[in-house]
């Protein structure tokens, strides 16, 4: 489904937390939503921090991190359900890749949204991940 409004793409801004913090709820991101002071804190100190916002509501955001010449990682990047399908997500990516076009961009996926990064050209690539406790 395509829209015509206008999708703006812009920094995100601390005002932007609770309806960030509500599409991670509304989407089951648990791990996220329990803690809302530590994404809070992780969003004040990434240095990829967007939202896309149509008709003043956020309908997506995208967080995270650049060395801004080899690596783009995108830590998160959600879409509103509603809204899924308009190119919401594809305008995030290829906004912030935009920004850093001598990068590579790597991110995670979950098995849900794997065949649409496949589609978007992204191949899968193998990683190790350990939380300082484990």
């Amino acid at each position: 489904m395509e829209t015509t409004e206008r999708i703006l793409i812009r920094v995100y801004k601390d005002s932007d937390f609770p309806a960030i913090q509500r599409l991670n709820e509304s989407e089951g991101w648990t791990n996220l939503a329990s803690k809302p002071d530590v994404v809070k804190a992780a969003w004040q100190h990434s240095n990829v921090a967007f939202v896309a916002e149509q008709q003043g509501k956020i309908i997506g955001c995208m967080r995270g991190m650049t060395d801004q010449f080899i690596t783009l990682y995108i830590c998160e990047l959600l879409i509103a359900e509603n809204r899924r399908g308009e190119g919401v997500g594809k305008a995030l990516l290829a906004h912030v890749h935009a920004l850093y076009p001598e990068t590579r961009v790597e991110m995670l996926a979950s098995s849900t949204s794997q065949s649409y990064y496949e589609a978007q050209g992204y191949r899968p690539f193998y990683g190790f991940r350990k939380t300082f406790n484990e």
